[in-house]
């Protein structure tokens, strides 16, 4: 039920930004790809593109130019010294989507996927479009996130604890990064994102949150609203109750490939390296690439921002 919920608040946000649309089908085409595409796997797409040529065989899709916010995320990946990879740019364009119709939602992807950098390019390009008018409706506002690791401190220290001997309450890391957001004046959206593995012993406590009353209830008695994100490797010990809740925005590492890695490194190289750079490029395209181990050797060097 909450993925179709998703579909059909997909659907609405299209037929706002489209009111003289008069195809049903091709909505509800658009509404069901904008859902469920940013959650499979390259593999995943080929069968998924079949069952929906099935459904809507005479049904022409025609590309969705995202104008300004795609120029932005370009131009946020420039500044940042990333490759702008059109693999990559869809998934921050996806990312967006999925916080318009989702208020909690999870980055899936192993280590070079980029997940870190999807959703700070993406933040920096809201931010510079803001007051600008939206896709999705309405208009783009800018960005703060926090980040902290869930797995680092203890549930006490997450959430707050009742003391039984002093009777006093004690906010934790993450109460405390919610009512600063909650009680600033400015009209800036907040992502919370909580970098680390998905588990049972912490999540569960956030599942009233990830329901549409999207309430954090503390054993201090106030009740907290607001928006969480998660960035994980995998979701191999989350529960079906919690991934059922989010949505889901899956990254490969073979999106991007490994020349944005090499080209970024070579563009850091210190100046007395510079005159070698074709020379490494050229030892890179030789040698790196056919190594199986050629992304997670390189990342090891720690060279590269985008992980």
């Amino acid at each position: 039920m909450r993925a179709v919920k998703t579909v059909i608040s997909t659907a609405g946000n299209l037929k706002r930004e489209n009111p003289t649309m008069n195809e049903v089908n091709l909505i509800c085409l658009r509404a069901i790809r904008d859902a469920n595409v940013p959650k499979f796997l390259q593999d995943d797409l080929k069968l998924f593109n079949g069952i929906v040529s099935d459904l809507f065989p005479k049904i022409r899709e025609k590309p969705v130019d995202y104008g300004i916010l795609e120029e932005a995320i370009r131009k946020s990946c420039i500044k940042e010294n990333l490759k702008d990879v059109d693999g990559f740019v869809s998934k921050c364009i996806q990312l967006y989507e999925t916080t318009v119709v989702r208020h909690g939602l999870m980055l899936v992807g192993p280590t070079g996927s980029g997940k870190t950098k999807s959703y700070e390019v993406l933040a920096a390009a809201m931010t510079s479009l803001k007051g600008q008018p939206a896709a999705s409706g309405g208009n783009y506002e800018a960005v703060s996130y926090f980040v902290l690791n869930p797995k680092s401190i203890t549930m006490g220290q997450l959430y707050g604890e009742f003391n039984l001997l002093t009777h006093e309450w004690t906010d934790g890391i993450l109460s405390s990064l919610i009512r600063q957001g909650a009680a600033a004046t400015d009209t800036s959206k907040k992502w919370y994102m909580f970098d680390g593995p998905v588990d049972a012993l912490w999540i569960e406590n956030m599942n009233t949150v990830l329901d549409d009353n999207k309430k954090l209830c503390l054993s201090s008695g106030e009740i907290i609203n607001m928006t969480m994100m998660f960035e994980v490797q995998d979701l191999a010990v989350a529960s079906p109750a919690t991934v059922s809740r989010c949505g889901m925005v899956y990254l490969e590492p073979s999106i991007l490939g490994l020349e944005p890695f090499i080209e970024c490194w070579l563009q850091k190289i210190p100046g007395i390296m510079q005159p070698f750079s074709q020379q490494l490029a050229s030892l890179f395209k030789r040698f790196l690439k056919v190594s199986s181990h050629a992304v997670p050797a390189f990342l090891w060097l720690g060279t590269c921002q985008l992980r």
